[in-house]
């Protein structure tokens, strides 16, 4: 039992760190303090994505769902949970690619479009250049 309710925990912490990367950029216009955090999880999704590497969360919770008695999953987490919600069968290594560029892309957007500017309009109010 606790290693099935660990697995799940697992697989919550894997997709929040999923929006993170996707949508941290956001958060770091609030605080700009996590940029640098953001930065450096986008760089290793982006990078896990492209290279259709295996993120070390998938075998341990696939180790804490066998110990659980229940089988584990071939493949990572976004081919098991996100990819049967998201995107049709057949994703290939081309298209994993393009969906990193893609959130490397998204996140230039949103620190070029967003948190620069209130990183910015933050040190005007407070008279600092």
């Amino acid at each position: 039992m606790a290693e099935r309710l660990a697995a799940d925990g697992l697989v919550l912490l894997h997709l929040a760190f999923i929006v993170f990367v996707a949508l941290g950029g956001l958060l770091a216009a609030w605080r700009p303090r996590l940029a640098w955090l953001h930065l450096a999880a986008a760089a290793w999704g982006a990078w896990i994505e492209a290279a259709g590497a295996i993120c070390p969360l998938t075998p341990w919770e696939n180790r804490l769902r066998r110990a659980a008695g229940e089988s584990g999953y071939p493949g990572g987490f976004v081919e098991h949970y996100l990819i049967p919600l998201v995107y049709p069968p057949g994703l290939d290594s081309a298209q994993q690619r393009w969906l990193a560029l893609g959130v490397v892309l998204m996140n230039l957007a949103v620190y070029f479009g967003v948190v620069l500017p209130a990183v910015h309009r933050k040190r005007k109010r407070s008279g600092k250049r």
